[in-house]
């Protein structure tokens, strides 16, 4: 049996992993007094709150590799198989925690892929793993795939405030107040395996447009399904997915929440695409 596994910067709820057949190892997020639970808030809403009201940021911690040999000494137990859909190696030593883990186990059955994306484009990766295990393909087979394929998927995000990227010491203090007084909406996604911004652009409506711009130059194909994300805000998110797929006649799109990796960094209300391009 092929089992996949993924760790929670995919944000891939609980549910649907259960319901695909993932198996999940937690990225430890903490904030100053509690170490913050991924399986009671299905939603991240409760995260956003926390986000919210702490002055400094929560910490984010990569998966250790004893929480991946645990999982690896199983497989090998059981003469199972498994590929493994790591959040990118140039925002988390995650993927290097799984190797080490893979050394020590000393099984064959194993391929750890380094996603280079996040939230939903990891998520695409993820359920493209699914599908090709579903359809029989192997393990050698899914990881070629999952390989090939990064290289054309693209994550795309909108933030509603530079206030959180201030935070994290992605933007100077000045260029956050200065954007703040002037609209400025930053898009950034992952590129090259890390976050890179892509445009400011001035006013919410007009950074929605410029994404939609960038993700009809660069060609979407939709053999794959695309991701709509939003950070706390469905109504927005919703907005968001059901505008693009109305202009674009879209045949398969999917809204889901975007939780703590990038959601700490982005903050409320920002919106999120995910997608593989031609």
């Amino acid at each position: 049996m092929i089992r996949i596994l993924t760790d929670t910067g995919s944000d891939i709820p609980y549910l649907h992993a259960s319901e695909s057949g993932v198996e999940i190892v937690e990225l430890d997020v903490k904030f100053d007094e509690f170490s913050y639970d991924y399986r009671n808030d299905p939603d991240f809403r409760m995260f956003y709150e926390n986000l919210t009201k702490t002055k400094g940021m929560p910490s984010t911690s990569q998966v250790n590799p004893s929480q991946y040999l645990d999982v690896f000494n199983d497989v090998k137990e059981k003469g199972d198989e498994m590929v493994v859909v790591t959040l990118s190696g140039g925002i988390s030593g995650t993927y290097s925690s799984a190797i080490m883990a893979q050394k020590e186990c000393a099984y064959d059955g194993i391929t750890v892929v380094d996603s280079r994306h996040a939230t939903c484009s990891q998520h695409l990766l993820v359920d493209e793993a699914v599908r090709l295990r579903d359809e029989g393909k192997s393990r050698d087979e899914i990881g070629k795939v999952l390989t090939e394929l990064r290289e054309r998927v693209r994550l795309l995000t909108c933030v509603e405030t530079l206030e959180y990227l201030k935070k994290g010491g992605r933007v100077p203090p000045a260029m956050a107040l200065i954007g703040g007084m002037l609209k400025i909406k930053p898009i950034v996604g992952m590129k090259d395996g890390v976050v890179t911004a892509f445009h400011k652009v001035r006013g919410f409506q007009a950074a929605i447009h410029s994404i939609m711009d960038m993700f009809v130059k660069e060609g979407y194909d939709e053999s794959y399904p695309i991701y709509f994300g939003h950070t706390n805000n469905e109504e927005r998110g919703r907005a968001f997915m059901e505008e693009t797929q109305k202009k674009y006649n879209l045949k398969d799109v999917r809204l889901t929440p975007v939780g703590c990796v990038i959601g700490t960094h982005a903050g409320p209300d920002a919106v999120a695409i995910g997608y593989a391009f031609k």
